[in-house]
């Protein structure tokens, strides 16, 4: 079955650009094999932007889904040092397309500049995967919390080019993939190739040029052709001896880059020019001059250029190895790769639930997952004053969840074996990578230990892997890759935390939790008897921690928020009270 696949590009579709080249091949190839891709990119020309702004409004009215490229608003310049936002109108259209629209996959390329790509990633529903394509395009976003943020939307990390691979890992840490460029394979070439060299023409590497120039005077029968495949890259100096054998000619779109490249002998590439350049250049059988050492002595260009006009076992050698080289870059390895990783990014969506629910003969509760007593460290409610004021509340459920400690948990579970209100024996237990509750515990879980190692001695008990706070960076919070390596083991996640400070933690929570179908859970998180019932689940009554689950299933989150200065004030005066009470004890 066909994937729904989006690809978004940061660079104007109306301008020839690598990437651009890149995402192009991949969407043809993905579409050959029967997905269905949408290309999402900025343009600057009329007749495309027209075009886009129908389909969106046939989205937007008529629910129609997005076919083929569509571009969401006007080019804007995108490096490295632009401080330039994305358009209000451009980011309402992405935001259009990525929620009105529903996709398996969304494919961000180049997403470490201020873009449409990085927003994409930000913003998107579905699954994502991100590809950077070069080094010098991974400065955004600036903070260590910002690319962290990033991180943890993203499903599959991925780079084209060893180069850009490694700088991606200094700036963005995670597993990554490794993709071909995507080349088309090119027509075989009938008879022999002409006497002529082809160079990639860079004005910042002037030595390579002028080293190719010298050794065509030692050439008499041989051409040079000069390539810019920049735009007002300037022109090159043609020394009189050999002006009547050098041509200059501009390339900026793979057809005529094929066609310079056309009966060519042997190319030269530049040291920092276009990978796909000399790449196509291999596809096509064309020996690749390139001699390691070259960048610090181009002369070594010189000797290579004379030794493949004396030897064609030595050219046909090249050959040989340049379309081995290629084939490892084709379009069809690209198809293969992406198809592949899309699978395993699509692996980690768990299956929706089926709407039966077992339960419905069971009343509808009020549950507050997540609280803490006298016991913790920060906190000064006493247990039996905690049970009455959540019975006064109409609660029929509360987890109780003391920091690092179990006697809590325990005395109420003691308190309540005469009472209506069910308690659910729980420990919020720190670990190297963040804080993690434990729910039907029966056993106290030493704190420091690595987060697998946790959730491992939670599991031993048959308790239940809750979550909290799991974007809330004033806490200690599990890094992306943590979060994403232990997703398949968390059983609830918390989506309403109510004593969080910025409600965008939360937010960010609901989204992803929403993106790959987990259990959600809320908590008040309450420190003073005020906080207790701010954050609760409705859900059907159980028992069992197994009816647990199944009631979470089908809960619905309820928020009653009270102003957090108001709460943290409660906080800190009853710590004031019961450090003035251990000082007068030690007094005496």
């Amino acid at each position: 079955m066909g994937l729904r696949i989006c690809m978004v590009t940061p660079f104007a579709w109306s301008q020839p650009h690598p990437v651009n080249e890149h995402v192009a091949a991949a969407a043809d190839e993905l579409r050959g094999r029967g997905h269905d891709v949408v290309v999402l990119a900025p343009s600057n020309r009329a007749v495309e932007l027209a075009a886009g702004r129908r389909a969106l409004r046939r989205l937007g009215r008529e629910g129609t889904p997005l076919a083929g490229t569509v571009a969401l608003g006007p080019a804007i310049p995108v490096s490295r040092r632009s401080r330039m936002g994305v358009p209000l109108g451009v980011r309402a259209n992405l935001e259009l397309a990525l929620t009105a629209d529903s996709f398996d996959v969304v494919h961000a390329h180049e997403p470490g500049l201020p873009s449409l790509s990085y927003l994409a990633l930000r913003h998107a529903r579905a699954l994502t995967v991100a590809t950077f394509h070069s080094p010098d395009r991974l400065t955004y976003p600036p903070g260590r919390q910002q690319r962290e943020r990033l991180l943890a939307r993203i499903d599959a990390l991925t780079a084209v080019g060893d180069t850009t691979l490694a700088a991606a890992r200094l700036r963005f840490a995670g597993a990554y993939r490794l993709l071909p460029h995507g080349i088309a394979p090119a027509p075989k070439a009938n008879g022999k190739p002409r006497r002529r060299f082809v160079l990639e023409w860079r004005a910042d590497e002037l030595a390579r040029a002028r080293a190719a120039l010298r050794a065509l005077r030692e050439l008499p029968d041989w051409e040079l052709l000069l390539l810019r495949t920049k735009p007002l890259a300037g022109r090159p100096y043609i020394p009189l001896a050999v002006r009547g054998r050098v041509a200059v000619r501009t390339t900026l779109d793979p057809e005529s880059r094929a066609n310079a490249l056309a009966g060519a002998a042997a190319f030269v590439p530049a040291q920092r020019g276009l990978e796909r350049l000399a790449l196509e250049a291999q596809a096509a059988g064309i020996p690749l001059l390139d001699p390691p050492g070259s960048d610090a002595q181009p002369e070594l260009v010189s000797a290579a250029m004379a030794r493949l006009a004396e030897s064609d076992d030595w050219g046909a050698k090249l050959t040989n190895e340049g379309r081995q080289t290629a084939a490892a870059e084709s379009v069809s390895a690209l198809g293969d790769a992406l198809e592949e990783t899309y699978r395993s990014v699509l692996g980690r969506r768990r299956r929706a639930r089926p709407p039966a629910d077992p339960l419905a003969d069971r009343p509808l509760i009020l549950c507050d997952l997540h609280m803490h007593t006298e016991h913790s460290h920060d906190c000064a409610v006493p247990v039996d004053t905690l049970l009455d004021y959540a019975e006064a509340q109409g609660l029929g459920a509360i987890a109780v969840t003391d920091h690092n400690v179990f006697s809590g948990a325990e005395e109420a579970v003691e308190l309540t074996r005469n009472r209506d209100l069910l308690v659910i024996p729980g420990e919020e237990v720190k670990t190297d990578a963040g804080e993690v509750i434990g729910l039907f515990l029966e056993r106290e879980i030493a704190r420091g230990m690595p987060m697998e190692d946790t959730i491992a001695a939670i599991r031993e008990q048959n308790g239940v892997v809750y979550l909290p706070h799991p974007f809330d960076r004033l806490h200690t919070i599990p890094d992306a890759q943590s979060l994403h390596r232990h997703l398949a083991e968390i059983d609830v996640f918390e989506v309403y935390n109510a004593r969080l400070l910025f409600e965008g933690f939360n937010d960010e929570a609901l989204r992803f939790a929403r993106k790959y179908n987990l259990t959600m859970g809320a908590g008040s998180d309450a420190h003073v008897l005020q906080g207790v019932g701010t954050g609760l689940v409705r859900m059907r009554a159980f028992e069992t921690p197994e009816e647990f689950l199944i009631s979470l299933r089908s809960a619905e989150i309820l928020r009653r928020p009270k102003s957090l200065v108001y709460l943290q004030g409660l906080k800190w005066v009853a710590q004031a009270r019961e450090r003035r009470k251990a000082t007068a004890g030690s007094a005496r």
